[in-house]
C-alpha cells in the first residue's frame, strides 16, 4: 500500500512539473523603425520624397543594423543624427557616398549610445541639393 502510495504521489509531482509554463526565451534583438518624410523636417517642407529605416537593435551585443530606403529623392548626403523629434542635431553615422536602396547599415553603440537610441533621440535624415539640410527625415524608435 505504501509503495502504491508513492507511486501515486510521485506520478502526481511529475505531472505538476509538467504542466509548468516553460519560461518563453525573449530574443535580445528588438525591432527599430522611421518613416521618412518632408513633413518630418524641421522646418517641413513639401517634398513627396518618402523613406524608411528599419532594422533591429541587439541588447546584448549592442548591434544596430538598419535597412534605408527611399523613393522620389537624388540623395546628397545621409546620416543619423542625434536630436528629439522637432529639433535638429548633429551627424553622429554617416551612411557614406554610395546612394543605393535599398542600403544595409550596421554599427555597435555604447552604452551611451544605446540610452540614446531608445530614449528616441536619433533620426534618419537624407539631404538633397533641393534641401541641403535635409529633405525626408524619420525619428528612429525602438520597440520593446
Amino acid at each position: 500500500m505504501k509503495k502504491l502510495l508513492l507511486l501515486w504521489m510521485v506520478s502526481l509531482l511529475l505531472l505538476v512539473m509538467g504542466c509548468k509554463d516553460k519560461e518563453e526565451e525573449v530574443s535580445p534583438e528588438v525591432p527599430v523603425l522611421a518613416t521618412l518624410s518632408g513633413a518630418s523636417e524641421v522646418p517641413a517642407n513639401p517634398s513627396t520624397a518618402t523613406g524608411r529605416a528599419e532594422g533591429t537593435y541587439n541588447n546584448d551585443t549592442n548591434e544596430l543594423k538598419l535597412t534605408i530606403t527611399y523613393q522620389g529623392i537624388t540623395p546628397t548626403a545621409w546620416h543619423i543624427h542625434k536630436a528629439a523629434a522637432g529639433t535638429n542635431g548633429g551627424v553622429l553615422f554617416d551612411f557614406g557616398n554610395t546612394f543605393t536602396t535599398p542600403f544595409n547599415y550596421s554599427t555597435v553603440l555604447t552604452e551611451e549610445q544605446e540610452a540614446d537610441l531608445k530614449a528616441g533621440m536619433y533620426y534618419v535624415n537624407i539631404h538633397s541639393a533641393t534641401y541641403r539640410g535635409g529633405e525626408i527625415r524619420g525619428q528612429l524608435s525602438v520597440e520593446e
